[in-house]
């Protein structure tokens, strides 16, 4: 599979139909209260509502499913103490494969209980989630098992870009879209989807202040290495692989980056609590607050925000709370 736009969006028609059996449908809700704050007519693609609580089941699934019988049989390799850990767990279980999920020693047991309900083995190795990584991958190699990159990897953003199948299918007179990036697998999928149904649809990357390194990258015209700050966006902070083939895909298919601040970040997610009943985790805050720091250019127009996933804890919660004074 090459890596052009037109390519991309091919396979995650093909992942789409591959997905259907494993995966939610999620809902594609347009949005009363959003609409009237923002003056555009604005959609909520609900992620959130996905199994595992994150549209990392897709390309998780997507690339197992993609795996001949042989690798099936050998199992499968990941490191996160998050999204990507529950996604893979959840994969390997309903394919009836042996998954290891590699997570930092000092993961907190909600998660590694979160990973181990899916199905997954859980393994603790490292501190920092980098070195824990890179021994997952070596673990992977030397057992000639498949390890499962979060976004470096063109079957998972085939995977990951089947929502945006969903978006186009059921909206296809979208003008603008929200999503986050971090590694940037998402964003790629989900663009050169729309981007391939309609050109002239603007794609809006959202990312913290507190760790903007997509966005600088591509100002800067290469993958650049920096310190990210804390964020409630801990689903998109972090660095980005070297040669990582979502870095041409997002500079080319993101018309723009919106950097949003932790307050905004918290106030979204408390107001999409408030309108939707719902919960959203940071990551998804940060696009929810991206589209409302572009009402100027939004009004009156079709919208989608991704609402990517709505795995937060209680105590990211409180936190929450306590910074709007909720």
């Amino acid at each position: 599979m090459g890596l052009s736009a037109k390519q991309i969006a091919s396979e995650a028609e093909h992942a789409a139909a591959r997905l259907a059996p494993y995966i939610c449908k999620t809902p594609l809700v347009f949005s009363h209260q959003f609409s009237a704050a923002s003056g555009a007519n604005v959609w909520l693609k609900l992620e959130n509502l996905q199994d595992t609580g994150s549209f990392k089941l897709r390309g998780a699934t997507n690339r197992l499913l993609a795996l001949p019988e042989a690798e099936r049989l050998r199992g499968c390799i990941t490191a996160s103490s998050g999204n990507l850990g529950a996604g893979v767990a959840l994969a390997a279980q309903r394919l009836r494969m042996h998954g290891v999920v590699f997570v930092p020693e000092h993961t907190s047991k909600t998660k590694l209980a979160s990973i181990q309900g899916y199905g997954g083995e859980v393994r603790l190795f490292g501190t920092d989630g980098l070195d824990t990584e890179e021994y997952a991958r070596s673990f992977a190699l030397e057992n000639e098992q498949v390890f499962i990159s979060p976004y470096n990897d063109p079957v998972i953003i085939a995977g990951q870009g089947s929502c945006g199948v969903e978006i186009v299918e059921e909206l296809p007179e979208v003008d603008v879209a929200f999503v986050a990036i971090g590694g940037g697998g998402l964003i790629s999928g989900v663009a050169a989807v729309l981007k391939q149904h309609n050109p002239a649809v603007r794609i809006l990357g959202c990312q913290p202040l507190a760790s903007p390194v997509m966005t600088r990258s591509v100002e800067a015209g290469k993958i650049v290495h920096m310190a990210s700050d804390s964020t409630l966006s801990d689903g998109t902070a972090g660095g980005i692989e070297e040669e990582a083939i979502t870095f041409d895909l997002s500079r080319d298919l993101v018309d723009d980056y919106v950097l949003i601040d932790e307050q905004s970040i918290a106030d979204a997610m408390v107001a999409f609590i408030e309108y939707q009943h719902q919960l959203a985790e940071g990551a998804a805050g940060v696009a929810l607050a991206a589209m409302l720091n572009r009402t100027d250019e939004i009004r009156g127009k079709t919208v989608v925000v991704v609402v990517c996933g709505g795995n937060v804890s209680a105590t990211t919660l409180r936190t929450v709370l306590e910074m709007t004074n909720g």
